[in-house]
């Protein structure tokens, strides 16, 4: 029987970050941008003038979103709309983390910088490739990640509940952190969730297993810049093969599991990226069954699995009607993670 368990923010969240920066920033900044100077009285003589050019942080997230909106350009990659994609392109090229955008909102931008975002944006839109290729960054829990076109740009509600039900609150808690030793994170693309649990699980050694040779190339660079290469070891296979007979405390994973209906209807953002990073066939679920069915020979014995499935709930529980799945929300999905214990599956 299905569960659904309640929520908390993690300490990331509680200080309003989001994928790409802070949301409590974001909403600030959209009612700045939305924000018009006060009208002016009406002269005669109607001289008709370019628009100015824009010289402050605030400025250009102005001008961004403007062009970002008017060519009608997809947000799916860490950021919803046109002000948080433009305020992220400006930290970008102004070297500033994203929840550092608002507060030095009256910046001045230096004109390299300045062409750097022009540049950009062109290429935003004239190519729909997500932002995060193009700047070859994503951000996930406030934490950095490189990124390019051999992995999907990073981006998972795991992340929001590695800190919300594995942290210190012992209501929510589904594991005391400090006594997971071993991780795997399965289908692991950039490695950005092996690095979260790393971080999440001090005591923890962790494999980030993937197909991709280059999707691996891509998370051995994040291993590396995040100084975790004596934690995280990468291993190439297919889900749980790659492993061999290793056991874990803790499986994570987010599969590609986008179904056949999806598949078709893609945005051109998304099919910048990797296909199989989506393709779950049919029901979205090829992968998922795989993971479900294999994993309890590679938990230990008070082991679980969290795993990401998108939309496909109704799917999986009318495949495994009496499995004991726990739904787990966040701050921006309701019934896409689920936890079930080693002793279930």
């Amino acid at each position: 029987m299905a569960k659904k368990a309640a929520r908390r923010p993690g300490p990331l969240k509680a200080a309003g970050r989001t994928t790409t920066g802070k949301k409590r920033v974001v909403k600030r900044l959209v009612a700045k941008v939305a924000k018009k100077p006060a009208a002016k009285k009406p002269v005669r003589k109607v001289t008709a003038k370019a628009a100015p050019e824009p010289v402050t942080i605030l400025d250009y997230v102005r001008f961004a979103a403007t062009r970002l909106k008017r060519a009608r350009v997809t947000f799916a990659h860490g950021t919803t709309d046109p002000v948080a994609e433009a305020a992220f392109l400006v930290g970008e090229a102004m070297n500033l983390y994203p929840d550092e955008v608002e507060p030095r909102a009256a910046q001045r931008v230096p004109k390299a910088a300045g062409r750097r975002i022009q540049r950009w944006l062109e290429r935003r839109i004239a190519t729909r490739k997500p932002a995060a290729y193009i700047v070859n960054r994503m951000y996930m829990r406030g934490v950095p990640f490189y990124v390019d076109e051999r992995a999907i740009v990073p981006r998972s509600f795991i992340g929001e509940i590695l800190e919300s039900h594995f942290g210190d609150d012992d209501v929510l808690r589904l594991r005391d952190p400090a006594k997971v030793t071993r991780v795997l994170d399965l289908c692991t693309g950039s490695g950005c969730l092996a690095i979260l649990a790393a971080l999440a699980f001090p005591n923890a050694l962790v494999d980030a297993a993937d197909l991709s040779a280059d999707a691996l190339a891509v998370a051995a660079r994040n291993v590396r810049e995040h100084g975790l290469e004596d934690r995280i070891t990468l291993r190439q296979g297919d889900l749980l093969a790659a492993v061999g007979n290793s056991r874990y405390d803790l499986i994570i994973s987010n599969p590609p599991y986008v179904d056949a209906e999806g598949m078709a209807g893609l945005p051109r953002e998304c099919l910048a990226e990797p296909r199989m990073a989506f393709d779950g066939g049919g029901d979205g679920l090829d992968l998922v069954r795989r993971i479900v069915d294999d994993a309890k020979a590679h938990l230990t014995p008070g082991g679980g699995l969290l795993c990401e499935i998108g939309r496909c709930k109704p799917v999986l529980e009318k495949a495994y009607p009496r499995a004991d799945w726990l739904w787990l929300d966040t701050e921006e999905s309701e019934g896409e993670v689920f936890w079930i214990e080693a002793g279930a599956l």
